[in-house]
């Protein structure tokens, strides 16, 4: 079977959920037995997400090869189990680089490089992708009309024409309901539609976004105003959850669409067993579980995987997550027992810098001595350690390099064995490496007693080896090490009920059929 192709763009507004849609034709598509891989072209200049402000864009996801990407790619993963890499996030800065990169090497023989045909070659090259696969899925991000996507709408354009059926394009677009009127609005769409068609693109299917269900009469108005069959109109209501959408695309037939359209036999509707059973269990869950999330950033995006992995866990431990944020820079002596308390456990969160540490150190001390479940990640297992060197080691003083370089107790640190290594990728230790575990641990337990595990990293300190043996002499054991450079990976109180810190980001793997093993231990502790 030849690789065949499915772009996918958005109108009217942006946030209206591309990459769920991406990532449910996916799912729906390996349903059917199609080996697929799913692509974000950003617009943007930036050469990757890394770089920018969570308020501003969310979390920066990571792939295993250690790429740092957009938020997107952790919804591929957790829909399809795909494991992405530095293929499947392109942004305009990459492409621009790459381009002049090979200008600067002479390799265009002095022609004068334009936007067309270099710039969109380069993104043609990319969007068709390497490796075999049945079905590419490439999520354009941005609108309709932004001149940053231009390029990339010119790109498909041509590769439509190229490609011929292998090639199809699914348009996402608002119908937004105008209360005063109490009507439903088409306008948006045709609009958004005859853009597109000015660019050359006539879209093969049509995704309208909405919070009201649309009848046939007004998804017929849409399919002849803008050409397309009346089958292709497909709505996408708000969801109690996100992980309905599959579900409800395939009831209304999506995938048969998008495989009439390439010419594909359509064949029976896949059962998806495995993910209606999830499903059921969510609908099932009746009890609530409150979780604290101590961090700096107060928006859903920031901590989006985290917060993915916690509900995940909670429905397969047949409960709710009742997500609860704390503002880390809020937090102080007098008030942390009212902004915790209640919580059956709290993740202090990821993060860089030195705004509001002091209000996790705070909160890890209380969640210490009260034996609250806690789940430290990154960062927040780096300010457990600091916490427990100054109220159990007695070092009023210790803190972390990176917030303190004159420290005395440095029990966070760069060390020295990994500056030579860490060079090689700016000084962050990115993407996936070797985790060893301690025979007998509580982490041992909870990923089913396997000794060698592998995570994603995003980080640049890591735990001072040198007061290693304090720490175990103490109840602090450093039970997951990386055996490549013997870096601590996994700290844990064996006493406490459940008090366990990660170097690595376990929430980047944890998917709807696989939720991460920590996760699902961290909310039985939690629920019990």
């Amino acid at each position: 079977m030849k690789t065949n192709y499915i772009f996918v763009t958005g109108g009217v507004v942006s946030s209206l959920g591309k990459g769920i849609i991406s990532a449910s034709i996916g799912k729906l598509l390996q349903a059917r037995g199609y080996k697929v891989t799913i692509q974000k072209f950003d617009p943007y200049i930036n050469i990757d997400p890394g770089t920018l402000n969570p308020y501003e864009h969310g979390e920066c996801y990571v792939t295993e090869d250690g790429f740092e990407t957009d938020l997107d790619l952790g919804h591929y993963e957790r829909f399809t189990g795909i494991r992405t890499t530095r293929n499947n996030s392109i942004t305009t800065g990459r492409i621009y680089k790459t381009v002049i990169d090979r200008e600067r090497h002479g390799d265009y023989l002095g022609k004068t490089i334009q936007v067309v045909p270099h710039i969109t070659d380069e993104i043609k090259r990319r969007m068709l992708g390497e490796g075999s696969f049945d079905f590419v899925i490439t999520e354009v991000g941005g609108t309709i009309g932004d001149i940053e996507s231009a390029p990339f709408m010119e790109a498909i354009r041509q590769l439509r024409w190229e490609l011929g059926p292998q090639a199809v394009c699914v348009h996402l677009t608002y119908v937004p309901y105008l209360k005063a009127a109490d009507e439903l609005k088409t306008k948006p769409t045709q609009h958004s539609v005859k853009e597109l068609q000015g660019m050359g693109i006539q879209p093969d299917i049509l995704v309208l976004r909405t919070e009201r269900h649309l009848d046939d009469a007004l998804r017929m108005k849409v399919a002849s105003f803008c050409n397309v069959d009346l089958e292709c109109v497909v709505q996408s209501e708000d969801m109690p959850s996100i992980y309905e959408v599959p579900v409800s695309m395939q009831k209304q037939g999506l995938d048969a669409a998008i495989m009439r359209k390439i010419g594909i036999p359509v064949g029976e509707t896949p059962a998806m067993k495995p993910w209606h059973d999830f499903l059921d269990k969510q609908r099932n869950a009746k009890r609530e579980v409150h979780i604290g999330l101590v961090g700096k950033y107060d928006l859903q995006d920031a901590y989006k995987s985290i917060r993915e992995s916690l509900n995940l866990a909670c429905i397969y431990n047949d409960v709710k997550a009742r997500l609860h944020f704390v503002n880390s820079e809020e937090i102080t002596y007098q008030n942390v027992s009212d902004k915790l308390d209640g919580m059956a456990g709290v993740v202090i969160c990821p993060g860089f810098g030195q705004r509001g540490i002091e209000g996790k150190i705070i909160a890890a001390e209380y969640l210490r001595t009260n034996d609250i479940p806690t789940f430290g990640i990154c960062l927040g297992m780096q300010m457990m350690v600091i916490e427990f060197a100054r109220n159990v080691l007695g070092y009023e003083d210790a803190n972390s390099r990176e917030m303190d370089a004159q420290t005395p107790h440095n029990v966070i640190d760069i060390m020295e064995e990994q500056k030579s290594i860490t060079q090689l990728g700016g000084t962050m230790r990115l993407g996936a490496y070797e985790c060893e575990l301690r025979e007998g641990s509580k982490a041992y337990e909870a990923y089913g007693h396997e000794a060698m595990v592998r995570e994603r990293h995003r980080h640049r300190y890591e735990f001072n080896n040198s007061y290693k043996e304090e720490y175990e002499a103490k109840g602090m054991k450093c039970v997951g090490i990386n055996p490549a450079a013997n870096l601590v990976e996994i700290v844990e109180m064996p006493e406490k009920r459940w008090y366990i810190g990660t170097q690595f980001h376990p929430e980047y793997s944890s998917t709807v059929l696989h939720p991460h093993p920590l996760f699902l231990n961290f909310i039985k502790v939690c629920v019990e």
